[in-house]
């Protein structure tokens, strides 16, 4: 698929009826023990001369990831911090400079998101032959393949986004939906897809020819820690195959604002319903699931409509972001594409609501992985008493009173673990 083209998001999801960590410095009275941007104390920056190159180069480790704050314990009677991750299905830069684009809209407003990654956006067109998905003929994808200059810009947006502290998941590779797609897939199937959506990443100078250009400066086989589905199927025997592969979380299913928990050792961090102006039921976190409601299959429909679908879509997330931080401060997990359906209106929505959360105080928008190290770092009884809250339901005497007990302290090696004596 040549550079100057959209890339697809692939093929159509059924239709459904917004920093850093708490714990990283001295925050609000009553929020979440954080300060806003990296903290002293945090992970170190990856250090300049600790590059070393991985395969054919086309990705090195470089040291720890820079610009991720340390988390931390929530203390005894803190009001959690409202988390808010955006997430981008499919990321790759092509001739609307989305990926750029929302990289410098998350610097402008403290957040930082997880992009994941379509391997075959690394995989050029002459070379789709080494693609072969599952129960599908070799060369075989629902959303093409790339030129050498798209997967150039790509990587290019991929190395900024890892060093400014965002996180790099996988949508896997050929997108796969509804009939003979990825919802039919056994574990080993899955296992294969993700070898797959790996293995680009790891030879993508080799099959460009770029022997010369730098590497991504990561080592993806420990850093891919994530994913959603296409389409949000085939959810079950992922999971299976992702557990197994050491992953810690999944963001492929619908769910309601609670508190997330594990399910088959990962951490579920499914997508939201949140309330859907002017309609009498809600509608899942997705541009693509409001665009459909909106407009049916058409990406492009009536232009009078685009600025009241945009807003509509704003202001149900809005909403669901103050039914939150004012009620169990559940975590908001909102899912995108970098696509200009309807003219663009869902990404001016999704713009506008970066901009109006992020900066408020208790607020972190931040990538899945320092949610789930947040997550991890927490006494299981502070977060058995979170996930209690139902939707939009704060502690009726208060969050003092309600998480008011001494945690247990954390176990050695797990992040907010007391120091080792010397």
């Amino acid at each position: 698929m040549a550079a100057t083209q959209k890339i697809a998001a692939g093929t159509a999801i059924a239709a459904l009826c917004a920093a850093t960590l708490a714990g990283c410095g001295t925050g609000s009275e009553d929020s979440g023990d954080a300060a806003h941007g990296p903290q002293k104390g945090g992970q170190a920056q990856a250090p300049k001369n600790a590059v070393r190159l991985i395969g054919d180069g086309s990705t090195a480790y470089t040291g720890a990831q820079p610009n991720l704050p340390r988390p931390e314990r929530l203390r005894p009677g803190r009001k959690p911090p409202q988390f808010v991750v955006f997430s981008w299905d499919g990321a790759g830069e092509d001739s609307q400079k989305l990926f750029s684009h929302f990289r410098e809209v998350a610097k402008e407003n403290n957040a930082t998101m997880t992009f994941f990654l379509s391997g075959v956006y690394l995989l050029p067109e002459e070379k789709r032959d080494l693609y072969r998905p599952p129960q599908h003929s070799p060369g075989r994808s629902d959303i093409g393949f790339n030129d050498a200059q798209g997967i150039a810009d790509t990587v290019e947006q991929l190395r900024l986004a890892w060093q400014e502290g965002h996180e790099i998941g996988t949508h896997f590779n050929g997108h796969f939906c509804g009939a003979g797609g990825v919802d039919e897939w056994s574990v080993e199937e899955w296992k294969d897809e993700i070898a797959q959506a790996k293995q680009f990443v790891k030879t993508w100078r080799t099959n460009t020819g770029s022997r010369t250009a730098a590497p991504l400066p990561f080592d993806y086989d420990k850093e891919l820690i994530g994913a959603r589905t296409p389409c949000l199927e085939g959810r079950k025997n992922f999971t299976r195959a992702a557990a197994e592969l050491g992953f810690r979380y999944d963001s492929s299913g619908v769910d309601n604002q609670v508190w997330p928990k594990k399910k088959r050792g990962l951490w579920d961090l499914s997508m939201q319903l949140v309330p859907f102006p002017g309609h009498s039921y809600e509608q899942l976190t997705m541009d693509y699931n409001f665009m459909v409601n909106q407009s049916g299959t058409s990406t492009q429909g009536d232009p009078d409509m685009y600025e009241y679908w945009g807003d509509q879509m704003r202001d149900g997330l809005l909403q669901g972001f103050q039914r939150a931080y004012d009620g169990n401060r559940a975590p908001l997990i909102i899912g995108n594409h970098f696509e200009s359906w309807n003219g663009g209106t869902y990404m001016r929505a999704v713009q506008e609501v970066v901009e109006a959360v992020c900066v408020k105080d208790d607020v972190r928008c931040v990538s899945f992985r320092q949610l789930v190290d947040w997550l991890d770092a927490q006494d299981p009884e502070t977060l058995r008493k979170l996930r209690a809250l139902k939707v939009g339901q704060a502690p009726k005497k208060g969050w003092a009173s309600y998480l008011s007990a001494d945690p247990a302290p954390a176990p050695k090696g797990v992040p907010g673990a007391p120091a080792a004596k010397p």
